[in-house]
């Protein structure tokens, strides 16, 4: 991927600079967010889902997962929960679906467990 800045260069009245950057491998425009993590949640395509089932289906509303954010396997856990339930691909733990859906499951922390 490659970023393209405009620049005016000092001195030159006006006159415009092309600076070409790339991308450092890995970055993308959008980074991992709690929206998208939401997004794919409540997606019955996760991973290549074959059938209607969502993360939601077992989990409404993120029902029970208050305290998902505790556990170290996290990323492991919704990859079973990927390929079981819903029959989908097992999804590359470092992705940015991976990272979005874990953001997800962490912003559901219980606030009533005092933590």
């Amino acid at each position: 991927m490659i970023a393209v800045t405009l620049f005016a260069a000092a001195g030159s009245c006006g006159s415009m600079a092309l600076a070409v950057d790339k991308v450092p491998t890995g970055m993308t425009q959008n980074p991992p967010s709690v929206e998208h993590g939401k997004s794919l949640f409540y997606d019955p395509a996760l991973s290549g889902s074959p059938n209607d089932k969502s993360c939601n289906t077992c989990h409404p509303g993120g029902k029970g997962l208050g305290n998902a954010w505790k556990n170290p396997k996290l990323a492991e856990t919704i990859n079973t929960c990927i390929t079981s339930p819903l029959m989908g691909k097992a999804l590359t733990i470092d992705s940015k679906e991976m990272k979005s859906l874990m953001l997800y499951i962490k912003s559901l922390k219980s606030t009533s467990s005092g933590y």
